[in-house]
């Protein structure tokens, strides 16, 4: 399950990249969040007591950061190499880790603080900043990749009180008008064929978000988690078959360097849970 929600996750950018120039990125937003939600409404409507959640506008909160972070990706996939945009997607742990010691007030150990060093070298790698061919539209991809680990730090405080399958809800629930705002000021309607990628994004969507909440309620998160890595080689594929795109050196060697540093701080994260079981 986990393996096929990454081949999905891994076409998200493909169909973003064929939609670019002729949708705006706004308008991918709204229509990808309204058609997740169609797809989503009868298991939405069957898990019931949406009104029960103690949440209110931490859920829109939690939308509007969402809805951020897809358009950021939503550029960098437009205007950068897929490739590139998707290695440093894998730098989220590393952002989430360093807030969770900023923020949650998790403790900031030396193989932590190593893990968040070796990321961001490998990040600087990607990005190449003092190099002739840097790419802005990179940066993008850096803000998305810290979004997501601000989303999942909010998330992590939610799931304490509510359900994940409102959760869930919710956050599809509150994007929607949010993202409907944001195309109304640039709104053009889409093309049959524009309209048929973005349905078929909003389902891909919604397939890999139900297939990995079932794959996390099956098995530990510590195994299911470097299964995401997947996503490189795979999108690396479909950008050479669609568009011509060959994966750098530089890309190869940078998602190596912060795979590691991802591994680092899995760890170090065990090795304190162990110590503490113990203490």
């Amino acid at each position: 399950m986990m393996v096929l929600a990454t081949l999905l996750n891994a076409c998200d950018g493909v169909i973003v990249r064929l939609l670019a120039g002729e949708v705006h990125p706004f308008i991918i937003g709204f229509f990808r969040a309204a058609f997740g939600l169609v797809f989503l409404l009868p298991w939405i409507l069957r898990s019931g007591d949406l009104m029960g959640s103690p949440y209110r506008w931490l859920h829109v909160l939690r939308a509007a950061l969402k809805l951020a972070s897809l358009l950021a990706l939503f550029v960098a996939f437009a205007k950068a190499s897929l490739s590139d945009v998707t290695a440093i997607s894998f730098s989220t742990p590393i952002f989430l880790l360093l807030g969770a010691c900023l923020l949650l007030g998790e403790q900031m150990t030396i193989a932590r603080a190593i893990a968040v060093l070796v990321g961001f070298l490998g990040m600087l790698v990607i990005i190449r900043p003092d190099a002739g061919s840097f790419d802005p539209a990179l940066l993008f991809a850096l803000a998305g990749a810290v979004l997501t680990a601000l989303i999942q730090l909010i998330l992590k405080s939610m799931s304490g009180r509510d359900r994940p399958d409102r959760l869930v809800a919710w956050n599809l629930i509150a994007m929607v008008p949010l993202a409907f705002v944001l195309a109304l000021s640039v709104w053009q309607t889409p093309d049959s064929r524009a309209l048929g990628l973005l349905a078929a994004q909003g389902a891909l969507g919604a397939a890999s978000q139900a297939l990995v909440t079932r794959a996390f309620s099956l098995a530990d998160a510590s195994f299911l988690a470097p299964l995401d890595f997947l996503r490189l080689p795979v999108i690396a594929l479909l950008a050479f078959v669609f568009f011509g795109e060959v994966a750098g050196i530089s890309t190869w060697i940078g998602a190596g360097i912060i795979i590691s540093a991802i591994l680092i701080g899995t760890m170090a994260r065990g090795r304190n849970k162990e110590g503490s079981q113990r203490f």
